[in-house]
């Protein structure tokens, strides 16, 4: 049955919603970089529904299944002359008139009947993430002419026929008959330069550098490797609007691949601008800016890209782009013959969620520059381009493989000394010697870890200074606000912030240090006296401490204020209204309200703090603090800041009676002194992350004027439809380089796929391609569950699972918390719980910091816990053995 000719030849435009089963994986991709606004050649697609219809026409069907049962892996290099003769049959076919009848069509409605075209392959796997088939079909190059054109589709046919095709699909287990080919026909672009570019670097696997071939004329020279041609690394902008040149190295570019005037391309000698580079300075950052959001448009952030592109010294033309399927692994030499795992340890207590396209790459240098200056600034050398940090649909995951490595070889410390302090489930890595600090490698160990430790004592006793260093900078920057600013000092804004933004970064892992060093030492000092019992003990010392620690700080007032709202008659009357509307507050409560002048005082506080804070997407509690009035409405009635500090005096003389019936009197001094600093590094440790997110506030203030910004000139539907550009994209329209036609498209399926994403659970462990949930944790005859104790006590109630704090109303007071993790956003939840549950966590994240200092029973690192209690089911929370008994 014939189909109507429309189905036979497609547009872009076309294309895009028909799929890569339909129009190839080549095809696919160029439709897209057309919907999202990129430049790419005027041209059109031959769908797989044209090949079988050639197919039929020409009853090859059977010949083509006889072919592929004949030859395997084994006969392969015996089948040239098969495959030979199928070639030849495709050649000598006929395409049919109907299918002809739509090419003349539409050639002539694109005005290309009379142009040079590329006629190029585009199979339906094709320049996927399963196969690239990077020059393994075949491309016609300045065809001219129907009959032509004709035959050079033919050719792309026969293409899918040659030995090496075979070979790939093999090697691939792709089946023969299951690969439909598509044909692009595109207008030739008049190149003044043309070649390859990557957002990675296809030889050391380094995706921290984009790498650029250029030669003059056409691409092909370059593609085929016919010539040597410049190459161009730069460093990818985060900070700055353009990406900055790191070296060039000029080519001898022998050769110019030029078209023939009757059809056709040869390469000629060129001498004479080959000593001359194929693009300037100012045109290498322009297509470095363009690598960026091909890398953002179609890669999602994640997955680097190869693109083929044109020079016709105005603009950049694309002429395809496909994602990198194969790279190597960048890692550390010692352990390159182990598989890197990609853990959500830890990264889920801080940053769970499926993160904005807007603060994906800024927060991932943030983290990874962390790391790296952790390691690097006492003299370990970490090698260039290792990556700390990765995005997986949206996710960040940290490099565990290569944590647990640098931290040993950096300061000898034990890969399961670091579980115990960082958290997850993912597994080790093996080390030969256990004894990091012995031998010629021992010494130097040592000497890190001293430098380690003089960098703490030096960031420590600068802590307050750089703290509000930061604080004031990035206040001084935000200034009165940005709305009567122009653009172009807006970019001027952002390059200033993430100066300050990089700088705090480089300190940050000081700062963490000098908040978890004292905890360390404390320890290690009781764990000769205590043994085993040592973070039981730990847990009860450090509850109610005289430190202020913010996250825990904000959470008494949240109290505080709930019980003050409860004496408050006009306060009562707001939280009783219903519908109760948070937003109104200061609408609805009157000035002479103390509850309301009170929580005003609260904002002005801790204003900038949020739920999932990290990610600028999020509004800020002074924008919006629904969730703390509630909190606050939720504990009115059973708010007592006086039982709370009771309980916690308690958990400390129990632990400190333990101490002095093991320890002398003598020795009791220090180790009140080595509490206390313990204490004041927790209060450092989350003080240093609320300064990180006061820093992060004037990117949300910039966003949400850029936001206004662009839904006034039309380009987004939504001022909050920001949060799914990039910034490069951003940047790229407010200085001229994009008009921006495509972003609302680009936007649209951005937040589809961001949906998408939330709704897949997360794996706790992706190692190569194979992505592993936590099963629930074995429940042995004891009826209980192990992990880790983080806080002291016992406390029996019903287990409420939470898997998001705006679910927090769920859970009632008096009753176990139980979440997949938690970061500080989560604080006020704990002071409704009489225990908490983490499926995820270590000793020193957030949550068990905070739960210590409220003194409320904690076991942290359970895995599968989510699945193993039931909501509603009764739990006993033993925060001293790390248990959870069921019931």
């Amino acid at each position: 049955m014939q189909q109507g000719a429309n189905t036979y030849v497609v547009s872009w435009g076309e294309a895009f919603p028909l799929g890569v089963n339909v129009v190839g994986g080549k095809a696919w991709n160029l439709s897209r970089l057309d919907r999202y606004g990129f430049k790419i050649p005027c041209g059109s697609v031959l769908t797989t529904a044209a090949f079988q219809e050639f197919i039929d026409y020409n009853q090859l069907s059977e010949i083509l299944k006889l072919t592929s049962l004949q030859i395997n892996s084994e006969n392969l290099g015996e089948a040239d002359d098969v495959l030979y003769r199928l070639r030849e049959q495709i050649i000598n076919a006929t395409i049919p008139p109907i299918v002809v009848e739509s090419i003349q069509e539409r050639l002539a409605a694109e005005g290309l009947d009379n142009k040079a075209v590329a006629v190029r392959s585009s199979a339906s796997v094709e320049d996927s993430r399963q196969a690239s088939f990077a020059g393994i079909l075949d491309t016609f190059l300045s065809v001219r002419g129907l009959e032509n054109i004709i035959e050079a589709i033919k050719g792309c046919y026969a293409s899918l026929w040659t030995p090496r095709a075979v070979a790939y699909r093999r090697k691939q287990n792709i089946d023969d008959l299951g690969l439909l080919p598509a044909v692009i026909i595109m207008e030739m672009v008049e190149a003044r330069s043309a070649g390859v570019a990557f957002s990675c670097d296809p030889q050391s696997g380094r995706r921290d550098i984009y790498v650029i071939n250029a030669n003059f004329g056409l691409g092909e020279s370059v593609v085929s490797g016919a010539i040597e041609p410049d190459t161009y690394f730069l460093d990818p902008p985060v900070y700055t609007l353009l990406p900055e040149i790191k070296a060039k190295k000029l080519g001898s570019k022998l050769g110019v691949t030029r078209t023939n005037e009757n059809g056709g391309i040869y390469l000629a000698p060129y001498d004479d601008l080959r000593l001359e580079p194929a693009l300037n300075d100012e045109e290498i950052k322009r297509l470095g800016l363009l690598i960026t959001r091909v890398f953002d448009s179609l890669g999602n952030g994640e997955e680097p890209q190869d693109i083929e592109w044109a020079f016709d010294g105005n603009d950049f033309i694309l002429l395809q782009a496909r994602p990198v399927t194969t790279l190597p692994d960048c890692t550390f030499e010692a352990i390159k013959n182990q598989p890197t795992v990609w853990s959500n340890a830890n990264y889920r207590d801080t940053v769970p969620i499926v993160l904005s396209p807007l603060h994906r790459q800024i927060l991932k240098d943030i983290i990874d520059t962390i790391w790296i200056t952790a390691f690097s600034n006492p003299g370990y050398p970490v090698p260039n381009g290792i990556e700390f940090s990765r995005f997986f649909n949206g996710r960040l995951y940290c490099n565990m493989s290569a944590v647990y490595w640098a931290h040993y070889d950096c300061n000898g410390t034990l890969p399961r000394d670091l579980t115990f302090f960082w958290g997850g489930h993912q597994p080790e890595i093996e080390i030969d010697d256990q004894s990091p600090f012995e031998g010629e490698a021992g010494v130097r160990r040592q000497k890190t870890a001293v430098r380690s430790m003089a960098l703490i004592a030096e960031t420590a006793a600068n802590a307050s200074d750089i703290l509000s260093g930061v604080a004031v900078a990035a206040n001084n920057l935000a200034g009165e606000g940005f709305e009567s600013l122009p653009d172009h000092s807006l970019i001027d804004k952002f390059e200033d912030l993430g100066k300050i933004v990089k700088s705090y970064s480089e300190k940050y892992a000081w700062l963490s240090g000098a908040g978890g060093l004292p905890l360390g030492i404390l320890m290690q000092n009781l764990f000769g006296v205590l043994g085993p019992k040592t973070p039981m003990v730990i847990n009860g010392l450090m509850a109610g401490g005289d430190a202020s620690i913010t996250s825990a700080d904000h959470g008494y007032r949240l109290v505080e204020l709930a019980e003050q709202a409860r004496q408050d008659d006009y306060a009562v009357r707001y939280f009783n209204n219903r519908p109760f509307t948070p937003l109104l507050w200061e609408q609805q409560l009157p000035e002479n309200s103390p509850f309301k002048q009170a929580f005003h005082n609260f904002i002005k506080e801790y204003g900038h703090r949020a739920v999932y804070e990290l990610d600028v997407i999020n509004p800020r509690w002074q924008e919006d603090p629904s969730y703390l009035l509630d909190i606050i409405r939720t504990t009115m009635a059973t708010a007592n800041l006086d039982d709370l500090r009771a309980r916690q005096k308690e958990k400390y003389n129990q632990a400190w009676a333990e101490i002095t019936a093991l320890l002398p009197a003598d020795k009791l001094e220090g180790i009140r002194k080595t509490i206390a600093d313990a204490q004041q590094g927790a209060g450092l440790r989350e003080m240093a992350k609320s300064v990180l997110v006061m820093a992060l506030q004037p990117y949300r203030s910039i966003a949400l004027e850029l936001g206004n910004r662009f839904a006034r000139r039309d380009l987004i539907d939504e001022p909050s439809d920001i949060f799914f550009c990039t910034w490069p994209e951003i940047f790229s329209i407010l200085v001229g380089e994009w008009n921006g036609m495509g972003l609302k498209s680009l936007v649209q399926d951005r937040i589809a796929t961001h949906k998408a994403n939330e709704k897949l659970i997360p794996p706790d462990i992706i190692q190569g391609d194979k992505a592993t949930h936590s099963q629930p944790a074995i429940i042995p005859s004891g009826n209980y569950l192990q992990g880790v104790g983080a806080a002291a006590g016992k406390a029996t109630g019903i287990a409420r699972l939470i898997n998001h704090p705006g679910e927090g109303n769920k859970l009632q007071p008096g009753e176990v918390l139980v979440t997949p993790s938690t970061d500080p956003g989560w604080t006020p939840l704990f002071l409704k719980a009489c225990a908490v549950i983490m499926e995820t966590g270590g000793y020193i994240s957030h949550g068990a910091i905070i739960a210590r200092e409220y003194g409320i029973p904690t076991v942290i690192n359970v895995p599968g816990v989510m699945k193993a209690i039931q909501d509603g089911q009764i739990v006993t929370v033993d925060g001293d053995e790390g248990r959870i008994i069921l019931q």
